[in-house]
């Protein structure tokens, strides 16, 4: 069970200029993310017949790839701003420290710390 007093606690180390500037990055990126999903739903920009056969399907390939990471990124954001509204942004979900104010300036979705954020990646 989280103790949400203690990660309340640790999400006071952003100033509410970082919350604000931070909160600003992902409201662009969720912009960013929601149009570049509009553009990939839209029609191709060439008729699949007038290409090889083979080219087309390499670039539905490529389509539905970038759909699919356009998702994820965008519920990353999404919950990103939910914890902000909730008061937990930048509390590691694994060690419950909190989140470098770099690491979120780069990654302001992040929910692991760095180096829990390694960590996880070693074990794949």
């Amino acid at each position: 069970m989280v103790n949400h007093q203690t990660i309340g606690h640790r999400t006071k180390h952003l100033s509410a200029e970082d919350l604000a500037a931070l909160r600003e990055n992902l409201h662009e990126q969720r912009l960013f993310r929601r149009e570049q999903l509009r553009q990939l739903a839209g029609p191709a920009g060439t008729r699949v017949e007038e290409r090889g056969e083979r080219q087309a399907a390499a670039q539905l390939e490529v389509r539905v790839q970038l759909t699919a990471s356009a998702r994820m990124v965008l519920a990353d954001v999404e919950a990103a701003l939910h914890r902000m509204d909730q008061g937990t942004y930048g509390a590691c979900h694994l060690c419950r420290h909190h989140v470098g104010l770099d690491r979120l300036t780069i990654v302001p979705q992040a929910r692991y710390c760095a180096r829990c954020q390694q960590v996880k990646e070693a074990i794949r």
